[in-house]
């Protein structure tokens, strides 16, 4: 039977409900592995595991008691090991990674911060930007809509422009975040999204930072700004391995989407 890892804890950390379920249908009783100073939160893992909404929901539920009583390291879903032993074999060969992370990340959680263009907002934004996009549309107008060439010269000149302002507003978005937060992560590019970011902030903090998120809103409403947390930290396990040898991992991210 492969073992499901739901995370990597410290062996003083106070012990799971007892009965707590995890992953599979039925689901698989959750239980602590322990090995030196570290433990590793895990389950028997279900045959063919996808990410279905009843799982991802099991994933986050474990990790978010588990959090809840102290720190942990979390896995992304997925994370599966040949069996126990191999599990156990990971904690003393990267002892003391996990060890440093979780002082690092101890009292530390995750936001996920997302953001795009409001279309009607940006266009107007970029519109009152430039003198000559301005020129053109009215030219345009007058002209009862233009040719077909100026339209589309209109066209070309708009979305150069608003491709311009979302490589400014990214990076700026980040700037005005960074601030509140210890570290951040750059996610990776998503279909719709001009900026995913992970801001990992100190618990006592995060009003602060959320604070800091809604003056975003305001001083650029031409963003809609999505926020994803708390989390536990999946974006700053890291550096170094974070997920058990063996693993079959998914890859399926349960904490930043």
């Amino acid at each position: 039977m492969s073992t499901y890892v739901y995370g990597i804890a410290a062996s003083a950390h106070p012990a799971l409900p007892d009965g707590m379920g995890g992953v599979g249908d039925p689901a698989r009783p959750v239980r602590i592995l322990k090995e030196g100073a570290l433990a590793a939160i895990v389950s028997d893992a279900p045959e063919g595991l996808r990410p279905k909404r009843k799982d991802l929901l099991a994933h986050q539920n474990v990790l978010a008691e588990a959090g809840s009583a102290g720190c942990v390291l979390p896995m992304r879903f997925g994370s599966v090991a040949p069996d126990d032993a191999a599990v156990t074999g990971v904690l003393v060969e990267r002892a003391g990674h996990y060890q440093e992370r979780l002082t690092a990340l101890d009292g530390r959680i995750e936001y996920n911060i997302k953001a795009n263009h409001v279309e009607e907002a940006v266009l107007h934004h970029v519109m009152a930007e430039s003198p000559e996009i301005r020129a053109l549309a009215e030219a345009n107008r007058k002209a009862g809509g233009g040719g077909y060439e100026d339209k589309i010269r209109l066209g070309e000149m708009v979305a150069a422009a608003v491709q311009a302002k979302e490589a400014e507003d990214g990076p700026a978005l980040q700037r005005v975040l960074e601030p509140a937060a210890e570290a951040v992560s750059v996610g990776p590019e998503s279909s719709g999204w001009l900026s995913n970011v992970s801001f990992l902030v100190d618990r006592r903090s995060a009003e602060n930072f959320l604070a800091a998120v809604e003056q975003v809103r305001k001083e650029m409403p031409h963003l809609e700004v999505r926020v994803n947390g708390p989390l536990p930290p999946y974006s700053f396990v890291e550096p170094g391995p974070a997920e058990p040898a063996g693993s079959t991992a998914g890859g399926v991210d349960t904490g930043a989407g």
